[in-house]
């Protein structure tokens, strides 16, 4: 089989959307060699973040195209180009496919890995809102197939795009193996002495805005008085102003923000860590809280929703917009052994479901579906 994919986010996102392409693609390799897969980004901004499969062929606009014309040559112009190449599926990673592709040869597969946009519009731009609307019902109307992130959003995608619950497939995210194993000692230590880390620590590893609710953790851990240091790992974003100006007002200093993190020092900060918290109001999945799941961390995450889908029994459930319920579950996790090992061997146990010997071959079952319907 020829597969498609977009795999822009891959070679120039960090995170999130960039973590999964990089998961999909290296994975359907790894466990299907037998395909040709071609990657179709409109750029490569970072050389060293993308190691692609040895056998994957990487596909670009000519080198003399502006930023407009690359945009406008993934969503618009892409479709002639898969033809070209033979492509018998293409698929979107990132919550779009390109305009006309229904109208060719190419059978297509769309993940939809959440609808913020639309749940909570305010969250966003006026334009960011408009345009990534479009694409996603686009999307989500005229690809062959598409894949939900969890239930959660399969319910989301039914509710507030109309698609029929038959053309929706769940197929869990999964987290880099380096999160499964046990990191040494000495890289702890070294870890430690690398960022300055405290003895002891709660973690909050997600990009710093206003749905994840930091500002709320911090509340709690000061109007609780709780004397644990507070590791802080994400993107900052315009709301991370109001964090810090609540950090100086109350003279705060067991708030620890860490920069120039790589990816690879994860391992060892999750598991150096006492207990990982996020308590955000709406996710598509919740990678971190998997991530912390397989480092043999208890979480306490958000009810309701995909949080607790992700975290299952591995996770101390919270409503987020309670202040009261954030400091007793910080408490129990940070004092109560007996519960620490319940949440650590029952995460553990739940993280297998989310394996890539799980989530990659009923993604390939996918793939083989909406090429036989065609």
């Amino acid at each position: 089989m020829r597969i498609g994919f977009d795999a822009k986010r891959a070679f120039n996102n960090y995170s999130g959307l960039g973590n999964y392409s990089r998961y999909i693609i290296s994975n359907i390799c790894r466990f299907y060699p037998e395909n040709e897969c071609l990657l179709y980004t409109p750029s490569i901004a970072d050389p060293d973040l993308f190691n692609e499969p040895e056998g994957t062929t990487i596909r670009q606009p000519v080198a003399t195209l502006g930023k407009f014309s690359k945009a406008f040559w993934r969503s618009f112009q892409l479709n002639r180009k898969l033809e070209e190449d033979g492509v018998q599926i293409y698929h979107g990673l990132s919550n779009e496919i390109p305009r006309g592709l229904h109208k060719t040869m190419v059978r297509s597969v769309i993940t939809i890995h959440d609808l913020i946009f639309l749940e909570h519009p305010e969250l966003y731009k006026p334009a960011d809102c408009y345009f990534y609307s479009k694409k996603v019902s686009y999307g989500a109307r005229n690809a062959n197939r598409v894949i939900a992130v969890s239930e959660q959003t399969k319910q989301d995608i039914i509710r507030l795009l109309g698609v029929d619950e038959s053309s929706i497939s769940v197929v869990y995210q999964g987290c880099h193996r380096q999160f499964y194993n046990r990191v040494s000692e000495e890289s702890l230590q070294s870890t430690r002495n690398q960022f300055g880390l405290p003895g002891k620590y709660l973690l909050y590893v997600g990009t710093i805005e206003e749905r994840k609710n930091l500002l709320r953790i911090i509340e709690a851990l000061h109007s609780g008085n709780i004397d644990c240091p507070l590791v802080v790992v994400g993107r900052k974003t315009a709301y991370y102003q109001l964090v810090k100006s609540y950090i100086e007002k109350n003279n705060l200093s067991h708030i620890h923000f860490l920069d120039h993190v790589q990816v690879t020092d994860l391992p060892a900060i999750y598991q150096g860590s006492s207990g990982f918290i996020y308590p955000s109001s709406y996710e598509g999945f919740g990678i971190p809280v998997l991530e912390a799941l397989n480092s043999g961390v208890p979480v306490i995450t958000s009810a309701g929703g995909c949080l607790e889908e992700t975290a299952g029994k591995g996770g101390l459930l919270i409503d987020p917009d309670n202040r009261e319920q954030m400091i007793n579950a910080i408490r129990q996790v940070l004092e109560d052994s007996a519960l620490r090992d319940r949440l650590i061997r029952e995460g553990g146990a739940h993280t297998i479901k989310f394996r890539e010997e799980q989530t990659i071959p009923a993604l390939y079952k996918v793939y083989l579906e909406c090429l036989n319907d065609g």
